[in-house]
Parts: structure tokens; sequence; C-alpha cells
């Protein structure tokens, strides 16, 4: 009875036994690690075009060596998610033994599949190999391009690997694959000439890939390997950290904020001054000759059209400002590294399912202050308001994924896994959460009540027009996360591991306090026009960054990436516009329950006895 460790996530593999030997495994961890000689497995993963991150494919699609029968590695949620479809490989690693040119296979290739490998090649694939859970990367092939007249266009295949391997004491740390002093096997069109050890005939290609092992020792504990793939570079390091440019970000906003919040208290205080003159003025005559917000007390909590969406709205609003708050969070506490493939996907889902009860008690109790009779309605527009868009979006991109048949496309197993999550959990605690907030919700707390016969709205100059309002609205707290932002694409559309989870919680932060100012000083302007209609306005004025980061999505894939053809671009614009919503829910009900928050305020302090 043996247990062995597989360093990280304390996962253990084990030979069947007794039930007792399997639990203590679990509990305690795997103890024993790897003895010199001990068979170290290298699993092969996908390929993909280097400059498209999310167009993967298996890497048996390609002709390359195999075993006959192909051994699937059980993957977490996270990493089907991620793409990854790992399977045992012939290369046969012993740990700390080295090999010298070890013959893996020797294939014949087609004129078909030799025209397969030189397009890949000229796409500029890249192969992802899994050893230990430490990724290893390289190119499947070397491309030349040289002179103008004449041109020259070389193709070449790598079949020899060089695997070079640190270790510390029973640990594996690091690995990675070299093609130094390599000469790759040219791929002439058509199956072209053949040349260095390599046999052509009859329209076919004969090659023999080869592969060496050589180990070196680490000063680095299994603890602090992490790092050793941190500091990595077989993608270039384009993500520096621009403290200038951050620093300068937050100096700005607190100069907005700073100035938002002294200009509305000078004014607020020569409102409450001029309003608080007469004070033996009743409610009711508060709009005697005066005009300002003051005049529109019985109008301004009259409630709006659409109010179970508003509160559908705030809702899911809440319940994403959970989810993103938990993930920071998660992210601070060290739960997420380079080793665990997918380990933020699979938080986010459960993490979304579990918080769907705070959308269904946020959205049935304030709909229910409001006076609204189809809560039942109300619980389940609530639930289908994202996750409607979200299947739509899903379906479409997995369809494209499946046509073209990258491994980004779910198993349907994992669909029916993911279903079942929402059906079983997400749905059922929506309901839960709602019929508690039904319940618990007391009445609406106005400070003035509203008249029957709604007061009319004078003509407004365009400046307070909606889309203004959205403009601005929008703009500011996005010029606050823009830099930020550049860091985030990067990492999930690029090559990059973002680490910053500090600087992402402070601008997380000041995203959210600059959209609060903005939509009370925005919802402050409105007011003073005489224009209660402040419900939605509030929603839209900084719900409208998602329109911005969306833009910016596009900016971002035109000119800073590389990204291209049909299954990336599905991709990247079906998901954007799905972080745009998201945005736009979230900053929405913030900016909502500010607007709200300062509206009963400014109302409380008048002197209405």
């Amino acid at each position: 009875m043996q247990c062995r460790r597989r360093h990280l996530l304390g996962g253990c593999y084990r030979t069947v036994g007794p039930c007792c030997i399997l639990i203590l495994c679990m509990v305690l961890g795997c103890l024993a690690g790897y003895k010199q000689g001990d068979n170290v497995t290298l699993y092969v993963n996908k390929v993909g075009p280097y400059h498209n991150p999310q167009e993967t494919y298996h890497y048996y699609t390609l002709p390359v060596c195999r075993p006959e029968k192909v051994n699937h590695k059980s993957l977490s949620l996270g990493e089907v998610l991620d793409g990854d479809r790992m399977a045992e490989s012939l290369y046969h690693i012993r740990f700390r033994e080295n090999v010298e040119k070890k013959p893996l296979c020797q294939l014949t290739l087609s004129e078909k599949q030799v025209d397969q490998l030189r397009e890949a090649i000229e796409e500029l694939y890249y192969f992802e190999f899994v050893m230990d859970d430490i990724p290893i990367w390289g190119f499947v092939g070397y491309i030349e391009e040289s002179g103008f007249l004449p041109h020259s266009h070389k193709v070449g295949l790598w079949t020899h690997l060089d695997f070079n391997i640190e270790y510390n004491g029973d640990s594996v740390i690091f690995a990675n694959v070299s093609v130094k002093d390599v000469k790759p096997v040219p791929l002439e069109e058509g199956a072209g000439a053949a040349v260095g050890g390599v046999g052509l005939g009859g329209g076919s290609l004969t090659v023999t890939h080869t592969y060496s092992v050589h180990w070196f020792e680490s000063p680095l504990t299994y603890k602090r390997r992490a790092e050793r793939l941190r500091d990595y570079s077989f993608f270039p390091k384009t993500l520096e950290i621009h403290w200038l440019s951050i620093i300068n970000s937050l100096v700005l906003v607190v100069l907005l904020l700073g100035f938002v919040i002294i200009i509305l208290m000078r004014v607020l205080k020569n409102d409450f001054a001029r309003y608080n003159v007469e004070e033996d003025g009743g409610c009711d005559d508060l709009d005697q000759g005066d005009n300002g917000w003051k005049i529109i007390h019985t109008d301004v909590f009259r409630f709006p059209p659409y109010k179970s969406l508003l509160c559908a709205v705030l809702g899911v609003g809440a319940q994403f400002l959970t989810l993103a708050t938990g993930i920071i969070l998660m992210a601070l506490l060290g739960m997420f590294n380079v080793h665990r493939h997918g380990a933020i996907n699979s938080a986010a889902i459960v993490l979304y399912a579990l918080t769907s009860c705070v959308s269904g008690y946020v959205s049935c109790s304030f709909y229910t202050q409001m006076s609204g009779q189809r809560w039942v309605w109300n619980i389940i527009l609530t639930s289908c308001l994202f996750s409607a868009p979200l299947f739509l979006t899903w379906s479409i991109v997995n369809s494209v994924h499946w046509w073209c048949g990258s491994t980004q496309a779910l198993p349907a197993t994992t669909v029916l896994l993911l279903l079942g999550a929402w059906v079983m959990v997400g749905f059922p605690l929506t309901v839960i959460g709602g019929i508690v907030g039904k319940n618990r919700a007391g009445s609406f707390q106005a400070p003035c009540r509203t008249r029957n016969i709604a007061r009319q709205i004078p003509t407004q100059p365009w400046y307070k027009h909606t889309a203004v309002h959205m403009a601005i609205g929008g703009f500011l707290p996005f010029s606050a996360i823009s830099v930020e932002l550049y860091y985030i694409f990067a990492t999930v559309w690029g090559r990059e591991h973002y680490t910053l989870y500090g600087i992402l919680l402070c601008v997380f932060a000041i995203l959210l306090s600059v959209g609060a100012c903005i939509s009370v000083a925005l919802t402050y302007f409105l007011l003073s026009g005489e224009d209660y209609r402040w419900w939605w306005r509030s929603v839209l004025s900084t719900g409208s960054t998602g329109l911005f980061i969306f833009v910016y999505s596009v900016f971002y894939y035109r000119n800073r990436s590389s990204m291209s053809g049909m299954v990336q671009s599905t991709e990247f614009f079906g998901y954007s516009l799905l972080t745009a919503l998201v945005f736009s829910l979230m900053l929405g009900s913030v900016s909502f329950w500010a607007s709200l928050a300062f509206i009963r305020y400014i109302y409380h302090s008048l002197k209405m006895d």
C-alpha cells in the first residue's frame, strides 16, 4: 500500500486499499515523495496559436507520437473550463535519472499531415505539457523569413526536445524544454525534400522523434517553487508595474472625491440655511414660493415604473458585489497561484451559486417595500437577469469552439454539472433568499409622504439629459480603473499571471467610491432642476461604466493584442459583453443605494415640523 504526494493542492495519488488508509491519506496528505528512479508522469495537454490564448486544441490532434490507447487524467472543474485536456504521453521520465537522445517514436507522415504541421507552425502553434502540476511550454516548430529578392520562407519541425528538470530533495521544483543546438527538420511544401535523418518516399515523410532529460539540483524548497515558475519567461514579460501611473490615478481619484464632497457639502449647507429659515413651516407649505430640490419633496419618493426590473438589477448587482469581494479576498489569502489550473474559475462558479441568495433577498425585500405584489415573478426575473444572457453567450461561444474542435468546448458531462449546480443550488437559493427577504421586509422609509397627483416636471437643459449623465457617470469611474484594467485584460486574454491583488483591492474600493460620489452629485443636480425621476437615472448614470469597458475591450483587441480568427474573436467579444453587463449591474446597484441614502439624508434634514 503506497501513497504518493502529488505536490500542490495536497492531492493524493494512491493505490486501491482499505478505506481507512485512503481517508488518512486525504486528511494528512501523502507524506512520501519521489525516490530516485520513480516514474514522473508527463502529461500532454493542448496546442494552439500563440497569439490566441483561448483557441486551443488537444495535443493529439496533431500528427505526433501518441500511445495506442490514450489515457486521460481526471481534471477539476476549473481545469476543464480552462481548456485543459491532459493525457498520458510516451515520454518515460524517471526521478533524477538523465537520458540522452532516447527515441520516442518514428512516424511516417502523409502529405496531408505534413501540410497540417506546416500550417500549425506558420500560425506559431505552441504546446503545453504538465509535469507534477508544472506547465511546460514550447513551440511545435520553427519558421524563418529572410531576404526580399529572393524571398526565403523556411518551416521546420522540432523532432528533439531537451527536458531540463530542477529538483530539491524528493520534490520536483521546475521543468522546461529546450531546443538549443537542435536542428529542425525542414517541412517543404508538398512534403518536400528530406534532410538529416529524415526519409521521404511516395509522397510521405518519415521522422524520428527523440528526447533527452537532464536533472539539476535547485536551492528552492517545494513551498517556494511557485517563485521559479513566476520568474520563468517562455511568454514575454509585457506586464510591468507602472507605479507612477497607478499613483497618478489614485491621486486624481482622491482629488475628485474631495472636490465632489466639499462642493456638495457647501451647496447643501447653503440650501439647508435657506430652506430652514421658517422653522414653523409644515411639510405641505414647503412648495410655496420656493424652487429647487425642496419643492419636489412630495414626488421624490414616488415609485418608478418597472420596479420589478429595478429590484432585480439591484439584487443581481449586490450579488456580483459580494462575489467580486469574495474572489479578491480569497486571492489575498493566497488561495490562487500559478500552479492551480482554473482555480479562480472554480471559485467563481461556486461563489456565484452560493451568493444567489443575496440577489433573491435584496431584490424581493426591496420589491416588497415598494408595495410590489408579484413577488414570485420578481424572483424568477432576478434569477434569469444574468443567467439567461450568460447561457445565450456561452451557447454561441461553445458552439463555435465545438465546430472548430477546440478544447475550450465543454464536454457534455461538464455542461450537465454546471446546469445541475444552477438548478439544484443557484435557483433554490435565489428562491429561499427571496422568501426570507419578502417576510423580513418592512415599510419603505420615506421622510415625506407622496401625493396622488404627480408634479409636472419643467423642461430640462441639455446637460441634464440622461445621455449626458451616463457619459459623465460612466467615464469618471472608468478613468479610475483604466490603468489596472490593462493588467486585468493582459491576464485574462494574454499570458500574464496577475499577482497585484492588494492593489486590485484598493482600485476596487476606489471604483465603488467614485461611482457612489458621482451618482450622488448627478442626483443632486437632477433634483435641483425639479426632476424627481432619479430612480432609474441613478442606476444608468454610473452603470454606463460597462459601456466604456466594452469600448476599451474593442480598443484592446485592435491595438493591444494580436488576436485574430473566428474562435478567439467570438470568445473575446462574447465574454467582454458579459463583463460589461456585470460592471453595469454592480456599479448601478452601488450608485442607486448611494443616491437613496443621500436623498433620505437631505429630506430628513429639512425642518418640516
